[in-house]
């Protein structure tokens, strides 16, 4: 596979997990038992696992490394808060309030995610 066409399977699974996200979290908004279902539970676990894959793939052969690389940096520290703000929202909030304000915050770390890979700047925003 050539790094175009894995950074393409990276770009589409990026894309998949934001928007089974963005349902997901629909879902739980209008309290739909849809969230219970198994392959909503499970389909998440598979398509980050092949997204986090790919990213992994595409720093080692790119030479482009977290730490290093400051918009690398940005985006890891920024998945991380995602993936928190995820489990709030989906999962650990313990009331309604709470979870929505998880899941809006996670929707704009998502974005700034995305911003900052098409960008490759930490500093999107100013």
């Amino acid at each position: 596979m050539s790094y175009l066409a894995l950074k393409h399977f990276h770009i589409t699974c990026a894309a998949l997990s934001g928007g089974l996200f963005l349902l997901r979290g629909f879902w739980m908004l209008v309290d739909s038992s849809i969230l219970q279902r198994r392959w909503v539970r499970i389909a998440p676990h598979v398509i980050d696992t092949l997204l986090l894959t790919s990213a992994l793939v595409m720093v080692f052969w790119s030479g482009q490394y977290p730490f290093v690389q400051n918009w690398l940096t940005a985006k890891v520290i920024a998945l991380v808060v995602y993936i928190g703000l995820g489990t709030v929202a989906l999962k650990r909030g313990k009331t309604k309030a709470v979870r929505v304000a998880a899941f809006i915050s996670a929707l704009l770390v998502f974005a700034y995610i995305v911003g900052v890979a098409l960008t490759r700047q930490a500093a999107i925003i100013g």
